[in-house]
This record gives C-alpha cells, structure tokens and sequence, in this order.
C-alpha cells in the first residue's frame, strides 16, 4: 500500500481502509439506497468476500496522491447540521428524510457506548476513466472525487466536510484539476459539489460510458 496520508477535520477522521473494516464496507455497498447512482449498471455487494477485496484493491492503489479514504468520526455521532437539512451523501434520495435515525444493532460500528469507532463513508482521490468501446475502460487522465456515505450518516454535512478536505489535500499536491460526475438525478450529490467550489459543466458522456453531470475545479495555484 502507498503512503496515503491521515486527514482531520473539525468533526472527521480520514485514514486508509483496513482489512478489519470489511464489515462496515459490506454494510454499506449492499443497500441499494447506496448504490443506485454507483456504476454502470449499478449492482450491491454480495458477501464480505467482496468487500474484503474491495479493500485489497484500494489498499494497492499505487500513485504519489490518489487514494480512497474510510471516514470516521472524531467522536459519538453528530446530530443533523442545521446549517445544511439536506442530504450529503451521493447516493441519497432527495425524498428520504434528511435526519435518520442512529443504528441500533450492536454488530455494527457507530453506536454510543460501542468498542468501535463509528466509520460514515468512503472518500476516493483517483483516476477517472474516459468512456469507450473496449473493457477496461481507459484513464482519462482527469482525477476524480467522489463520496460514498452510510445512511445512518446522511443530512449531517459530512460529505461536504470531507469532500472539502480532500480538495485541498488534492491541490496543495500539485492536481491540476479534480472533477466529480453524478447521476443525472442525483441531486443531493451536486449540491456537495457546488458547496466544496466545484464548478458545474453541464452534461457529459466522456466519462465511464455514462451521461453524467460534470463539475470540475482548476487548482488556482497551478
């Protein structure tokens, strides 16, 4: 595994997955209120083999400055922002209330009083790959950012907060620009866009054989 640098925000904790997180990745890519706006086409996880080898291909990403991050909490979970009532996550559906309920199931990470920290979500720095007629799709050369979080942590402006980090961390390393794509109707997710800086485009299919909404931010300092 490279070197992937620890992040903190005020609220939030980013460090490289571990293979002891396996559990909380199966947790949150097999529910489909998750991966509805994820690949083409979107499908869930399966079992924790799957999510165990997620994790090795994230934990083998070798570049100076991509990486994706599991999000964890500083601390017990956060009440809804209520400078931000609408939901975060790129999966979110706009119709789903904005402040859920915590987890009650003792297995599972993230509830007071419990041994583990309570992990919220993904955050991915990588290559974005450009649309095309043969598999593997190719890199673009873009660099993508993108957010994955659990439902139990949506409407509480975590993915803003992460997302915002990571930009910088992007830039402050020498990306020229950093991109986002998303679903047509997911709404939730380019209004996390637009909150970190990033600039909408319009449509675009150039990207994952997909049409896309296409955000982008120049790194000023380049």
């Amino acid at each position: 595994m490279n070197g992937v640098e620890n992040l903190e925000t005020e609220r939030l904790i980013l460090r490289p997955w571990e293979p002891k997180d396996a559990d909380f990745v199966l947790d949150l890519y097999s529910r489909w209120e998750v991966q509805r706006f994820i690949g083409n086409p979107p499908r869930v996880m399966v079992d924790r083999a799957e999510a165990e080898e997620r994790i090795r291909v994230w934990r083998a990403m070798d570049h100076p400055v991509h990486a994706v991050w599991v999000v964890q909490l500083k601390g017990p979970a956060q009440q809804a922002n209520p400078a931000n009532p609408t939901n975060p996550a790129q999966q979110a559906n706009p119709a789903q209330p904005s402040n859920l309920p915590q987890q009650t199931d003792p297995a599972r990470p993230g509830i007071p009083g419990h041994s583990k920290p309570a992990l919220a979500g993904t955050l991915l720095l990588k290559s974005i790959p450009a649309s095309g007629a043969e598999l593997p799709l190719q890199p673009s050369g873009d660099t993508e950012i993108g957010w994955h979080f659990h439902p139990d942590h949506w409407g509480k402006g975590y993915a803003t907060e992460a997302a915002a980090a990571i930009l910088a961390y992007a830039f402050n390393n020498g990306v020229p620009k950093v991109v986002a794509v998303t679903n047509p109707a997911n709404t939730a997710s380019q209004r996390v866009c637009t909150r970190i800086g990033l600039l909408h485009r319009g449509r675009t299919s150039r990207y994952y054989n997909a049409l896309c909404e296409l955000f982008e931010l120049v790194n000023p300092a380049v």
